[in-house]
């Protein structure tokens, strides 16, 4: 494939570009080894991979400080990587392992980190939006200039809760980013079937919540749009949302084939729009990185991803007594993932 000529020169330096095309491979290696992990047998229940829209949370970690908070939905193990959560007890929270961050009793959708600020993906469509003003609320009421992304999808932004949410946020100014992780086709129906608005960042408008369209497979422009919202919010001026048009290249989850669009479809988003491959190009074109550089960083990555598959491999399964554990609040370990 020929290579494309990036859209506009970076905003960044190139260490910052270099770690940023680290961290989406990172996610995006991470996740092809969960599916791997997935096809065979070692990860139960459901997967929902982040393939393609890794760009969206490196972009607005990127924007994020210190002490800033994180929710999302199910697709988490993107969110988890990209704010520094450890690869092994991602990993072998994913198979069900003692050394997860949940001691293996919860899976994708029960992983949390105190250390990281990463409150959860919930299951529940549209569940975390609430959580994550409530989250706000408490940054508010103790005035100290924190943030919360609270991250959902298009097919997630139809819901009722998420309106109620929104007047809410509004009327007490919280700061909260809304993230509309807008990959275009929900859990399998596209957006144009059931989304009466092409621009659904608008919907806040009725609420006097001012947002944004993203290009979420370009990391410099969610980075500098991430920037603005958050600096909306440490103002005082209460929510903004971000619209980020993404695209997930696997199905919804794994056991999903993905049948209500074409292969030439994903392909050509995958050769014209790669996130990690623009990247790539901006490092090299910007004589800012060697080949052989950025094979070291593949090479690295790599080494990391398959040193948690193996972590999460021999870490044992929960003991049968830790189903009586970690029920009531003063029962909650202080510590997050075992050490590898």
């Amino acid at each position: 494939m020929a290579a494309r000529k990036p859209a506009a020169k970076p905003n960044v330096s190139p260490e910052e570009l270099k770690q940023y095309y680290r961290d989406m491979l990172l996610i995006r290696r991470f996740e092809e080894k969960a599916g791997q992990l997935y096809g065979m047998g070692l990860i139960g229940g459901f997967c929902h991979l982040y393939i393609g829209q890794e760009a969206v949370v490196v972009g607005l970690e990127a924007a994020a400080e210190e002490g800033d908070k994180r929710v999302t939905s199910y697709r988490d193990h993107g969110h988890m990587l990209a704010c520094g959560m450890d690869p092994n007890g991602v990993m072998a929270e994913l198979t069900g392992r003692e050394g997860g961050y949940s001691k293996g009793k919860g899976g994708s959708m029960h992983m949390f980190s105190r250390e990281k600020h990463f409150y959860g993906g919930h299951g529940i469509v549209g569940a975390q939006v609430p959580l994550g003003a409530g989250l706000a609320f408490a940054d508010a009421y103790l005035d100290n200039s924190r943030v919360t992304f609270t991250y959902f999808g298009d097919g997630a932004a139809n819901q009722g809760q998420v309106y109620e949410t929104f007047n809410m946020a509004s009327i007490w100014k919280l700061p909260v980013v809304f993230v509309i992780e807008n990959n275009q086709y929900a859990m399998g129906t596209s957006q144009k079937r059931s989304t009466s608005t092409d621009e659904i960042y608008t919907r806040g408008a009725p609420f006097g919540i001012p947002g944004e369209l993203v290009d979420g497979m370009d990391v410099l422009a969610v980075k500098e749009a991430g920037e603005k919202a958050v600096a909306h919010c440490r103002a005082g001026k209460g929510p903004y949302i971000l619209e980020i048009k993404t695209y997930r290249y696997r199905g919804h989850s794994m056991s999903d084939p993905a049948k209500y669009r074409t292969r030439e479809e994903v392909q050509k988003m995958r050769d014209e729009r790669d996130p990690i491959q623009n990247v790539r190009e901006l490092l090299l074109q910007g004589k800012h990185a060697t080949e052989d550089d950025l094979k070291a960083i593949d090479k690295e990555i790599k080494d990391i991803v398959n040193a948690s598959a193996e972590f999460s491999k021999e870490s044992p399964e929960p003991a049968l007594e830790e189903l009586w554990t970690d029920i009531y609040a003063d029962e909650v370990p202080q510590g997050d993932a075992v050490e590898a």
